[in-house]
């Protein structure tokens, strides 16, 4: 998508502190950060909302999940952390682009 803030972080359009990366996903630190500690952990396939979300995007979404706690050990969250996931505009949902938040102190 090509005014998508989050694909263009993906293709090194805009830069971004990142923490980890992979072939399907990456994560990097919240730019405008909500707790001392405030990752995101987005996937490179663009996918709207988690509304959006298909029946092929199963695998996809259940890796994604299965990475937040790695995630989260990365940043220093060890003894626990807050995910959030924010849908639409009355959900709080600024960018159209599915992320997890990871949040800590």
């Amino acid at each position: 998508m090509s005014d998508c803030i989050f694909c263009k972080i993906i293709n090194d359009e805009i830069p971004s502190k990142k923490i980890y990366e992979d072939a399907n996903f990456l994560a990097f630190h919240d730019a405008f950060p909500k707790a001392n500690t405030h990752a995101l952990i987005i996937p490179k396939k663009h996918i709207e909302s988690l509304s959006s979300l298909e029946d092929t995007d199963t695998a996809l979404m259940g890796e994604l999940t299965l990475l937040l706690p790695k995630i989260a050990e990365m940043v220093g969250l060890d003894a626990g952390f807050k995910t959030i996931i924010n849908t639409g505009k009355d959900g709080g949902q600024e960018v159209y682009h599915i992320h997890y938040h990871i949040l800590g102190d």
